[in-house]
């Protein structure tokens, strides 16, 4: 009988470790699908996180886009009420010089010597003077062409970036939508149909 009840007890022993060995391998597998579906809902978090920044991320190259573009029409804008100006300087010079040479060649034809040469100097220092200025009107001339190419070419350049970041934006806006959507299906906030629960 010893031997049956060392038999029935090892029988027990063995039973019960079956038994609770099953118990915990159970509550291991129900603990660890819970955290294989919080890691998962993690992961979805992040993913729209990174949709989100992504998000942001083209919206302010479209607004660095839109910035480039405005600034070169402006630029052109501007460099039109320029060009008035000079064009506007430019004939006052050319008219006033014109004016003082027309006075200081009927001195020429005077019969007084000092008269001539005195209108020779004058004629002399008119001409330098008209050069000097005619070399300023130009150089500044040449400026607002140079603003005029760095206006086109800003306008140009915010185009053809506002035509890629457009696109960059929808492609994020559609990630965000997609990684939201599957997000918010992980956690049962919307039903498998794609309608959010109330």
């Amino acid at each position: 009988m010893k031997k049956n009840s060392f038999f029935n007890k090892a029988t027990t022993l063995i039973a019960l470790l079956f038994l609770t060995s099953g118990f915990y391998f159970q509550a291991s597998a129900q603990t660890s699908s819970a955290d294989k579906k919080a890691a998962a809902i993690a992961k979805l978090e992040a993913s729209v996180n990174t949709a989100e920044a992504n998000v942001i991320k083209a919206e302010k190259a479209i607004a660095k886009a839109d910035s480039l573009f405005e600034s070169g029409a402006a630029m052109l804008s501007e460099s039109k009420s320029e060009i008035k100006a000079n064009s506007t300087a430019r004939k006052t010079l050319d008219k006033t010089h014109a004016t003082e040479l027309k006075v200081l060649n009927k001195q020429l034809k005077s019969k007084d010597k000092a008269t001539v040469t005195q209108a020779k100097a004058d004629i002399k220092e008119l001409e330098t003077k008209y050069k000097a200025e005619v070399k300023i009107n130009d150089t500044e001339l040449k400026a607002i062409n140079k603003k005029i190419v760095a206006g086109n070419a800003n306008i140009t350049k915010g185009k053809a970036a506002q035509k890629t970041t457009e696109v960059g934006l929808k492609n994020a806006e559609i990630a965000l939508e997609t990684a939201e959507n599957k997000r918010d299906m992980a956690t049962g906030s919307v039903d498998p149909k794609g309608k959010k629960k109330k």
